[in-house]
């Protein structure tokens, strides 16, 4: 995409980074809380979207990519009125 806009902001990618953090405790919580809870397919469910997350081998590798919203749809709506 010629509009994608990359950011090496220290502060941002800090942000982002704790962001992603805070999704995988929050992810391997549930996951734990399924398992403990006998409920394999909700913990697989959840394993099966995030695997490479989950994955100690794949954590630090795994590309994230976030957006800003009401960016995105600016976007959007730039590209229809085209």
């Amino acid at each position: 995409m010629k509009d994608f806009e990359y950011t090496d902001d220290a502060a941002t990618v800090d942000r982002l980074s704790e962001q992603r953090d805070a999704i995988y405790d929050g992810v391997v919580e549930r996951f734990r809380h399924h398992m403990e809870n006998d409920d394999v397919d909700s913990a697989m469910a959840l394993a099966d979207e995030f695997f490479e997350w989950m994955d100690p081998e794949q954590l630090d590798d795994e590309v994230t990519t976030f957006f800003h919203e009401v960016e995105l749809i600016k976007l959007y709506d730039q590209h229809h009125e085209e």
